[in-house]
């Protein structure tokens, strides 16, 4: 009797799985609005819960980056939604992970996995003549020393192509030029080119940053690496302040077009964007 009992309950789990696992984006129907909700209601747990780890430090939930995972699934309904599910049950399918539409620990770091593939792994220091210095106008701090006003030439060229429809799709001013007026924050450059010698002082003076705040290999050796200003605190990770910058209209803007211009986010920090034309492409 109790290996029978054992063997239908590990069957009906089977089933339950299988079920879950066998709904795509195209069968969305109200039959099965039980299932759903059951779903989102486990992954509303998950957003602000799921516990890991990242960049020397460990993190909870993952509702800081919903702007970016619903990108990624390609759909722009609400968390919450069947459709919002069903595009996550699809991404999974598509990856080979267990199509159950739980946002969980495995799907997650696959996501995680992702972004972080598309980054450049070069790091090599580009020459004098490949770096542009940029107008003291057209950073958050226009007193900003000289030598940390570059940026490479490719970089900066496709950096005011995306400002230019930015400002047309936000309204935001641009002077004559077609430049940022003083009066005008989002955008603005915080940081680019930073050299090694640099990004080594920047870590002596914040030795609690961790991985995640200050990387030892910097993509801003490159200056193809760009801060920009987003709202909030520019570069604090604090999730509070993550929290507001992820929600601006420059922001999500920039989740969905900045890969037409080349750039790739670093979902940690809101601010940071590499341009990577290639893995742009590919996103």
């Amino acid at each position: 009797m109790k290996q029978k009992r054992v063997g239908k309950i590990w069957l009906g789990s089977w089933l339950l799985v299988l079920m879950i696992g066998s709904v795509s984006a195209d069968k969305v129907n109200d039959s099965g609005d039980a299932r759903w909700a059951e779903i989102n209601t486990r992954n509303e747990q998950l957003k602000s819960n799921l516990d890991w780890f990242f960049g020397g430090k460990s993190q909870r939930g993952w509702s800081l980056y919903l702007p970016l995972i619903s990108t990624l699934i390609e759909t722009d309904q609400p968390l919450g939604s069947k459709e919002f599910a069903a595009a996550l049950t699809r991404w999974q399918q598509l990856r080979g992970l267990p199509a159950t539409g739980l946002l969980n620990q495995e799907t997650w770091m696959k996501m995680v996995e992702q972004w972080q593939g598309c980054r450049s792994k070069d790091r090599t220091i580009p020459t004098a003549e490949k770096l542009h210095t940029v107008s003291g106008t057209e950073f958050y701090d226009p007193e900003r020393p000289l030598e940390l006003r570059q940026v490479e030439r490719e970089t900066y060229a496709a950096y005011k192509r995306m400002v230019s429809a930015a400002s047309r799709d936000l309204n935001l001013s641009l002077d004559a030029n077609g430049m940022l007026p003083a009066s005008e924050t989002y955008l603005k450059i915080i940081s680019a080119f930073r050299s090694p010698e640099y990004q080594q002082k920047l870590r002596q003076q914040s030795p609690n940053s961790g991985r995640a705040g200050l990387a030892v290999n910097s993509p801003h050796f490159t200056g193809r690496a760009l801060d920009l200003y987003v709202g909030g605190e520019p570069v604090s990770t604090k999730d509070a302040n993550r929290a507001v910058q992820v929600n601006t209209k420059v922001y999500r803007w920039l989740v969905k077009n900045a890969g037409k211009f080349g750039f790739i986010p670093y979902f940690y920090e809101p601010w940071h964007w590499e341009y990577n034309p290639q893995a742009a492409k590919h996103r």
